[in-house]
């Protein structure tokens, strides 16, 4: 089924479920004159009317909706005054819009199709669409430096994780090249000899010589902000301060170059109507994102927990809580203080928005809102919180978690796979005479060691697995879903081919091997079991000769 054909089921569903809700409004319109039901019966009837009117606003009925907010003011006005009870003037009035609000819904359940588009629905197809990319076997990277020691060390670097390097001293070496072979990436130096700012000058002359833009990545040893302009202004994709981290490096560049696929940004959508949360779903689905719906209110923690969003959609209104209190909530939650929040509502309220906004919310979008700009709010607000959290919880050197973070999602998956009766798997890999690399080589190539194992296991391993870095040469692997058997035939395939590396060097040439233990859930249920089982299963294999991997029960 496509998305408009979801959204009109959807739309078809609303417009079904009308003439039940409109009888509801009118009992509890009948029931206002009775002073001890005042309070709740307003409570539920401006949830009612709130509901209408966004959702109608959001399906393409902005007639229904206009006519739902004017029996929202009503009931707003009763609830702000305090009121036991609405006059009979007062309660005449509102008869009369729930009337007007009948008819309406009479008329649109007669002549309206669920299969025709409103122009409003029609935006969302193909526009918000984001294809899948395919990722790139060998990327192509120009690197102009005229720092002679720094180019070579950088393109040694580089080349471990599988990038084709061709190097250049000189900004007229790079043109003649690129006029020769297009390049996937340049990463390219500022200053040189002929000027501060030649490094973005020759690729501005390059951009205009050839009529596209150049996937450039400037690096400099001026952090001021002019420079950062003139990269900026160049077209620069990426702007990186000497000495420069090789793995931000390298994430970057497997951006530009479509080698690497970014996790799908996780929305958790919280609203008491499943005909919005749905529809604001195959919005974000459409765009490429992971959904997850929450109608009631009290199962929040657990969504958070076990769906883990980057961002948090929320309406105001809901029956037991309301969005500001929810969202104070969430704000008390240490693992989630900061996590984006924004509001998704109809209410157009200032002053009741200030408010909700008080608790510290990242926006407030208002229904109906355009399928672009609901997918641009959610997407920016969601790469601002993965950076924030990458550089929170990732190891500086090899980008991979670093041990407290990698210590609690282990913690939660082993809570999770236990919840589920699932199986699980935890690896510990340490990297075999490491030492003697580093007092052999010097620390600059054992730091390529430690890059080039935690490249591989980003590209060996499952998209499912999770990978910390757990101190100097030591490594975590958090398998879940993997038995024993399973587990040991995904670390062994790692450590051959991590064997078959070669580390080139003025010294010479060698390979580096790493030894592992594995240690599963089905015998240990507590994180502490679990992580002492595989490091002691790690040292039975570093006793029995290294570079062997082993399983608990393998272990003499």
């Amino acid at each position: 089924m496509t998305a408009q054909e979801r959204i009109a089921a959807l739309r078809k569903k609303f417009l079904e479920q009308l003439p039940e809700r409109l009888e509801r409004i009118k009992v509890l319109s009948t029931q206002l004159s009775t002073t001890a039901a005042a309070a709740p019966v307003l409570d539920e009837l401006h949830r009612l009317v709130h509901n209408i009117k966004g959702t109608g606003r959001s399906f393409g009925f902005s007639d229904l909706g206009d006519v739902a907010g004017q029996v929202e003011d009503l009931v707003c006005s009763l609830l702000d005054s305090g009121a036991s009870a609405p006059t009979t003037d007062c309660h005449q009035l509102f008869g009369q819009s729930v009337q007007v609000l009948g008819l309406h819904i009479a008329a649109l359940c007669t002549t309206e199709s669920a299969s025709e588009y409103t122009e409003h629905e029609a935006l969302l197809l193909p526009e918000t669409c984001i294809a899948p990319l395919s990722p790139k076997e060998t990327c192509l990277v120009y690197l102009c430096e005229d720092d002679e020691l720094l180019l070579q060390q950088l393109s040694i670097q580089l080349g471990c994780f599988g990038y084709e390097i061709h190097t250049f001293l000189s900004t007229e070496a790079l043109r003649e090249a690129v006029r020769e072979r297009w390049p996937d990436v340049v990463l390219m130096d500022i200053e040189f000899p002929e000027g501060r700012s030649a490094g973005t000058s020759i690729v501005q002359a390059i951009r205009q010589e050839m009529g596209k833009p150049l996937p450039a990545v400037f690096m400099s040893s001026h952090d001021d902000i002019q420079s950062r302009l003139n990269a900026v202004l160049a077209g620069g994709e990426a702007y990186f301060h000497k000495p420069v981290n090789v793995m931000d490096l390298v994430r970057v560049m497997d951006e530009l170059s479509n080698r690497s696929q970014p996790e799908p940004y996780r929305v958790l959508i919280v609203d008491d109507e499943p005909g919005v949360a749905t529809y604001h779903a195959i919005l974000l689905q459409e765009a490429g994102m992971l959904t997850a719906q929450l109608t009631d209110p009290a199962q929040l923690r657990n969504a958070l927990d076990d769906f883990r969003p980057d961002i948090v959609l929320m309406d105001i209104y809901m029956p037991g809580c309301n969005g500001r209190d929810l969202a104070k909530l969430i704000r008390q939650l240490p693992d989630y203080v900061g996590l984006p929040i924004v509001y998704l509502s109809s209410e157009t309220d200032r002053q009741k928005l200030f408010s909700a906004m008080q608790v510290g919310v990242e926006g407030f979008l208002c229904k109906p809102v355009v399928p672009q700009e609901l997918v641009a709010a959610v997407s920016v607000r969601a790469d601002r919180m993965r950076i924030l959290r990458s550089r929170m919880v990732r190891d500086s050197l090899t980008g991979l978690l670093n041990h407290t973070a990698i210590t609690q999602f282990l913690e939660n998956v082993l809570a999770n796979a236990e919840r589920q009766q699932a199986e699980l798997c935890f690896t510990m890999i340490d990297i075999d005479a490491f030492k003697q690399v580093n007092d052999t080589y010097g620390h600059p190539v054992g730091d390529q060691v430690l890059l080039a194992l935690s490249r591989l296991m980003q590209q060996r391993l499952r998209g499912s697995d999770i990978v910390g870095r757990y101190g100097g040469e030591e490594f975590a692997i958090i398998l879940a879903g993997a038995s024993p058997a399973m587990a040991w035939d995904i670390i062994d395939e790692l450590r051959r081919n991590f064997e078959l590396f070669k580390f080139k060097t003025p010294q010479g040439t060698f390979s580096c091997t790493f030894s592992a233990g594995i240690a599963s859930c089905t015998r240990h249920t507590t994180l502490t079991a679990l992580r002492e089982a595989a490091d002691k299963t790690l040292y039975r294999a570093k006793h029995n000769g290294r570079n062997q991997v082993l399983i608990e029960e393998d272990a003499p």
